[in-house]
């Protein structure tokens, strides 16, 4: 076996890609700094830089929620960021509108699922199953999506102490988009007889149709942020981002970024990869606990701002 010189084989990690040392008091942004320069270190100082370009450029910040990251108790953190003006809109599948609804009505969510599936008794709780699937009815009859049909339920509905960690109702009140994506029969309210298949439908077609038109603002500098969601929300992305190419709209230029602690194909191809085919766009995957990284992204942009 041949050999060659080390210097003339070169390496793809120098000294210039080392981390370096956190220094007490140095803040959020010196974290950061301080990060290797290697994987997915860079690639999240991109997506913080993305989200405040964005922010700067009044483009479209749009955040796809799934169900864990309401459960990991993120409402707070979320909803401040909205208030900076780093959310334009939400996307939640059912799981995620069903926990926040819960925590607006009771202050509580989350159910026992192997506690209570063997007697039938999971996903019967009334006044969710009830409450909601009336918004929906509702929804239906004045043509609106079912986002904004539970943010003007939960505004009659939620207790003034549990009110402030609602993101659809906060949202609501803020005049901040939610379009809520379902599948029939993937949802605890589909199993409650209140349910309507035809409203429940009608006002989830609804918001896609309303989700097309806000995934038409990012182009050139939006930023979406899939969180959580491993397929349902994937799959609405893609289909919102040719339904907005077909109809003429450029949409290019854009920045994704998947956040999960599990890498899975749909967000990969529909989100990091697909929507940037012959297109000068960037998609990020960062994997880690939504309850580690998320405030991390947000701490990182408020420094940024201060």
């Amino acid at each position: 076996m041949s050999t060659i010189p080390i210097a003339d084989r070169g390496g793809k990690v120098t000294l210039q890609h080392m981390a370096k040392p956190y220094v007490k008091g140095g803040g959020v942004g010196a974290l950061l700094q301080s990060l290797p320069d290697i994987l997915a270190a860079p690639h999240f100082r991109s997506v913080v830089d993305a989200a405040f370009a964005a922010r700067r450029r009044k483009r479209a910040l749009i955040w796809g929620i799934g169900g864990h990251v309401v459960k990991c108790g993120l409402a707070p953190i979320l909803l401040d960021l909205m208030r900076r003006g780093f959310v334009t809109a939400f996307a939640m599948n059912g799981a995620a509108s069903i926990h926040d609804f819960e925590i607006a009505i009771a202050g509580q969510t989350s159910e026992d699922v192997e506690a209570v599936l063997p007697d039938g008794r999971f996903g019967s709780a009334e006044e969710t199953g009830r409450e909601m699937n009336l918004a929906i009815v509702e929804a239906a009859k004045a043509g609106i999506g079912m986002g904004e049909a539970l943010g003007a339920r939960l505004d009659q509905l939620a207790k003034p102490e549990c009110a402030p960690y609602s993101i659809v109702l906060q949202a609501w009140r803020a005049a901040v988009p939610v379009t809520v994506h379902v599948a029939v029969g993937t949802d605890t309210p589909h199993t409650h007889p209140a349910s309507d298949g035809a409203a429940i439908g009608a006002a989830t077609h609804h918001d896609f149709r309303l989700y097309c038109s806000v995934v038409k603002e990012l182009h050139d500098g939006g930023v979406y942020l899939n969180v959580g969601s491993a397929v349902l929300l994937p799959e609405v992305f893609l289909k919102a981002v040719s339904v907005t190419r077909n109809l003429g709209n450029a949409l290019t230029r854009f920045t994704t970024v998947n956040f999960d602690f599990l890498q899975h194909y749909r967000p990969k191809v529909n989100v990091v990869e697909r929507p940037h085919a012959q297109s000068d766009g960037k998609g990020y995957a960062i994997t880690g606990h939504h309850e580690l990284m998320i405030p991390l992204l947000a701490a990182a942009l408020i420094e940024r701002d201060s």
